[in-house]
Parts: C-alpha cells; structure tokens; sequence
C-alpha cells in the first residue's frame, strides 16, 4: 500500500511505525473473511480492510468525523484478522495509532465520555469494583431476570498452598477476576503445586492495564505497567522463573508490555524481560509432567472450550489448553466457528452492547451445539459473558485439574 502521511505524522515515532504497517498491507480483503463486525454488519468500513482506510486517510490529512471513530470503535481488537492476514499486517498497533488520533481530533459525545471515564475508575481496581459487585450479588434474588443474568453468582476462592518449592513463579492477581472469580487464582495455585512449583502473589501488583488502554486512557494504563514492573522486578532478582497469567486477556497485555515502554529509558529494557517472561498458564503446563496431578479429574466429562481471541489470535496459542484437556481425559465437544470472538472484549460489551449481544448469541448457539456438561474457558471477560447466557456452567479450565 503507497503512503503519503502529513507532515505533522510523518517523522514522529507513531508516524513511522504506522507507516511500516500500513505499507505491509497489500489490501486483499482476506481479513474481512474472518471479521466478527463485518461478518455482523456487512460494511466494508466495519472490517479490517475499511478500517485500515480510515486510519490511512486521517495520517494523510483528511477530516476526521465522528463516523470514523464510530467504525473504530466497533472494532472488537481480536486479532481474528492477524491470524488471516497472509502479509503479516499488525493491525492492531494501528488500530492504537488510528483510535488515539481520531480521539484528538473528534470529540465524544458526554454520554460516551462518561461511560469510559467511570469504567477506567471503577474496573481497574478491586477495592472500587469488588464491593459494587457484592452489591449486585446481594441484590441479585430480588432484580429482573434480564439484569440478574448480567451480575454473576458469588464464588469463593478456595485453599492456596503456602510457598514451598525451589520453583516460584509470580502471578497476576487482576482487577475484576478478584471479585467475580477468586477460585481461578487459587485453582492454578493448587495445580502448580502439584506440579513443584509455588504460585506467588506480589504486594504491590495492580491491573495489567488493558481497561484502561481500551477504552481512551492510555496514560492510565501505562501507569498501571509501571507499577506491575515495580512490584514484580525484585521477585524476578530474587529467581522468579516466569508471570503466570489466568487470564488470557491481561496475558496478550503484559506480553505488550515491552512495546508499550520501549521509548521509556527507566522502564523498557524490564519491560522487555518482562514481557518475554510472562507466560499463560496453559505454556506452563504444556511443558510440566501432568501425571503428577493424580487422581480427582472426571475423565469422559463432555467440555466445550471456548477459546478467547486474547488466546488464540492475541497470543497465538490456539489448540494448547484443549491438547492438554485431552491428555488428560476429557472429552472435548465440537464448536462450530472457534476461531469467532464471543463479543466480550473487555468493556465492549458494555460499550458496544447491541454488536456483543449478538455475537453471545452465535457463540452461546456454537458452544451449546455439542451438549456439553461445563463450558470452560481462558479469560474472565470471556467466562462472566458467556455465563450470562446460559444455564450450564462455566469455568475456566483451570479449575477441571484442581
């Protein structure tokens, strides 16, 4: 693709790096094939290719409208189109790029500014989100059918092994996984002990930071890196062997990191090591002797697996977590079009609530399609949305093992 980007663009480090994106982009239309939003909404300005227009038309000058933030944020960010994308395109760093733009050149609507606002203060930080959530759990008997669907079932973490091991890995306690599903945390602990290994909890660790990226605060979400770097480098000095992420979403983030901080001289070449050594705990276990898990596991139960964008397209992980499943006797239902995005997305379905509430639909119709006994999955957002849908319940796959 030929590029001829502003002058105001052109030699700034963004400029540049949209620019090597751009000219990767050969515009097959290839993306569009495997596009959730396109495949919903049929409009070439709702799918990869059109969205790459948009961004290439606002680097080389044009006016920027509210449409085209509009078909910006319909974007989910999957990555489906990366995973397509014969040329290698990095879509979404100039997904970042176009948003962070477009959002200096058009002004929100004060509904939409106020929707980010109370979600980047409220979201990130358990002590703020945890005791809301409790709330609408105390509530939960007495609301509609249609919002008690939307507040999950209290659940309550369960033991977890005090350190032991000569093997410790660190672990991201998250923002919102804390109040809605503190047993995922304390399952994979349960697990890696088994295994030798000590799951390790850092004081001082905070939201990866993703919340906050997505949705207009970039400066918020770097701020929440630097912490994490902070708390975690002195266990790393100390023989950390690697970041283990429940949840996939925050793992794709914090493998960012190094991209992130790479222009900051106080944090980038930690976050460079750091990313590299943050691992899903489906990486972990891919490499780990699982007979030494022992008995417990139900073998012959029917699971659906869902797996996240931020897994299999973000990370490039598709078929780790349900190998391991099998090794280990489950019985994998089939589900139609794996590869689609379940509409979650972090705050989208808050966000985008008419476009999330149809891809659950499709995804709900392609989980449910093999009658499976449980739905697990990799990433909280993912769990708490699908859960919403349906009566069978859904875990995260971790908790099968503990």
């Amino acid at each position: 693709m030929q590029t001829a980007l502003a002058q105001t663009v052109r030699d700034t480090p963004q400029g540049r790096e949209a620019d090597a994106v751009l000219r990767s982009c050969v515009h097959c239309g290839m993306c569009n094939a495997t596009c959730p939003t396109y495949q919903l909404l049929g409009d070439e300005l709702d799918g990869p290719r059109g969205r790459i227009y948009l961004i290439k038309q606002m680097l080389e000058g044009a006016t920027v409208t509210q449409r085209t933030l509009t078909h910006l944020d319909r974007c989910l960010t999957c990555r489906n189109c990366e995973t397509t994308c014969p040329s290698g395109v990095a879509y979404h760093k100039l997904l970042d790029i176009g948003r962070h733009m477009a959002e200096t050149k058009v002004r929100r609507a004060w509904k939409d500014r106020l929707s980010r606002a109370l979600l980047r203060a409220v979201i990130p930080y358990p002590a703020r989100f945890t005791p809301l959530l409790r709330l609408g759990q105390f509530f939960r008997p007495l609301l509609p059918m249609s919002l008690k669907r939307q507040v999950p079932r209290r659940r309550y973490a369960g033991a977890w092994p005090e350190p032991r091991h000569a093997r410790r890995m660190l672990v991201l306690e998250g923002c919102a996984q804390p109040g809605i599903a503190p047993d995922i945390n304390a399952a994979a602990a349960r697990v890696l002990d088994k295994l030798g290994i000590s799951l390790i909890r850092a004081a001082g660790a905070v939201c990866c930071g993703a919340a906050s990226h997505h949705s207009s605060g970039a400066r918020e979400g770097l701020e929440f890196a630097r912490g994490n770097i902070d708390a975690w480098w002195p266990h790393i000095e100390e023989g950390g062997e690697a970041i283990v992420m429940t949840a996939s979403g925050c793992g794709v983030h914090v493998k960012d990191y190094g991209q992130l901080l790479k222009d900051e001289p106080a944090y980038a070449a930690e976050a460079r090591q750091l990313s590299g050594m943050t691992r899903d705990i489906s990486e972990i276990l891919a490499h780990e002797d699982l007979s030494k898990l022992g008995g417990g596991i139900k073998p012959g139960l029917k699971v659906a697996f869902h797996s996240p964008c931020t897994l299999q397209h973000g990370q490039r992980l598709n078929g780790t977590v349900e190998k391991i499943l099998r090794q280990l006797g489950f019985t994998l239902t089939a589900v139609p079009d794996a590869h689609l995005c379940c509409g979650s997305a972090g705050t989208y379905s808050i966000l985008q609530h008419d476009l999330s509430q149809q891809l659950l639909r499709n995804k709900l119709q392609a989980l449910q399609s093999g009658r499976p006994d449980v739905i697990v999955t990799a990433n909280i957002g993912c769990l708490a949305h699908i859960q919403s849908g349906t009566d069978i319940p859904v875990k995260h796959w971790i908790e099968l093992l503990a």
